[in-house]
């Protein structure tokens, strides 16, 4: 069991399998080269996973698959299978732009996937290539449809921006409602690979928004960074607002990235390298690493000047 110094039971890590991603979304990578990153640099599904089997034999109870955007690397079914077969227990789930998951949705459940959480900024097709700087509208839409067809259990986050889609936030409320899956509308959080004319629409005026039409009771907050609201019908969502760290006293996660390093929080900016260890096979080694970044997990988050030095796309934010 892997316990860190506030005595926070550590079972939920996030890989990012990939910092490449397709769409060039203005909150996170707008200016961002396609082919920066030399597939030499990766550790390979089979040293990700020799890793894996360590951290779920240390007490990992839940995998999250991330990028960048994780479907852009070849044979993702085939590491979720890997993963799947060892521990068919774990909770094994994927975050995507949702791009490709209409011709992959089935093939990631047959695999060992058990849920999924799409990104949707916009039911409107110009905003959503405003916002992706690419034509993907209806390519997401039915990526979402195959999700549930498939028998992924899925969710729909959000970034709500001033200006651009904050006028839709009951239309993506009502939309998931129908579905019902559930939103999570997120805070933007600022960060230096991000278009800097942006601005974010805090979490507390999302809320006052939807209490125009809706009565909401607030949920009993978990080591989720989401606080839940369950509305007069039952239907459920969240908001997540980055900057604050009520959750952190909570907080379950560590995260590996495609390149080896293991990251403690998403808003803090050491990282402790496994990849030289796992490339020699050293899995010992990589495994006293682990440990080392459990024990030194930070109390909060280190959002100190409100921007993250570190791409969101290079650790799965």
């Amino acid at each position: 069991m892997l316990i860190d110094s506030f005595n926070r039971k550590i079972d939920y890590i996030r890989v990012s399998v990939t910092s490449r991603c397709n769409f060039r979304c203005l909150y996170c990578m707008p200016n961002t080269p396609f082919d920066w990153e030399p597939k030499e640099n990766l550790l390979s599904y089979e040293e990700m996973f020799e890793f894996l089997k360590v951290a779920i034999d240390n007490g990992i109870k839940k995998i999250r698959l991330t990028g960048g955007e994780p479907l852009i690397r070849k044979d993702l079914d085939k590491f979720i299978k890997m993963i799947s077969d060892y521990a068919p227990e774990i909770d094994l789930a994927l975050t995507t732009n949702g791009y490709f998951l209409k011709n992959t949705a089935k093939l990631l459940k047959d695999a060992g996937l058990k849920r999924v959480n799409i990104s949707l900024d916009s039911l409107k097709k110009e905003i959503c290539q405003r916002i992706t700087q690419k034509d993907v509208f209806n390519n997401v839409i039915e990526g979402i449809e195959e999700a549930g067809k498939a028998g992924l259990k899925v969710k729909l986050n959000s970034v709500v921006l001033k200006d651009i889609n904050d006028n839709e936030i009951l239309d993506l409320y009502e939309y998931a409602k129908n579905k019902n899956i559930p939103i999570r509308f997120i805070e933007y959080m600022e960060n230096n690979t991000a278009d800097s004319h942006l601005k974010g629409v805090p979490s507390d005026e999302v809320l006052k928004f939807l209490e125009k039409t809706h009565t909401f009771t607030k949920l009993e907050r978990d080591n989720s960074p989401a606080v839940y609201y369950k509305d007069e019908d039952g239907y459920v969502f969240g908001l997540i607002s980055p900057h604050d760290d009520s959750f952190c006293k909570n907080c379950n996660r560590i995260r590996l990235t495609a390149e080896g390093y293991l990251i403690p929080c998403l808003f803090f900016n050491e990282s402790y390298q496994i990849r030289e260890a796992v490339k020699k096979g050293d899995i010992k080694s990589a495994a006293k690493v682990l440990e080392q970044v459990v024990r030194e997990k930070p109390e909060k988050n280190d959002w100190k000047n409100e921007v993250s030095d570190r791409a969101f796309y290079e650790t799965g934010g």
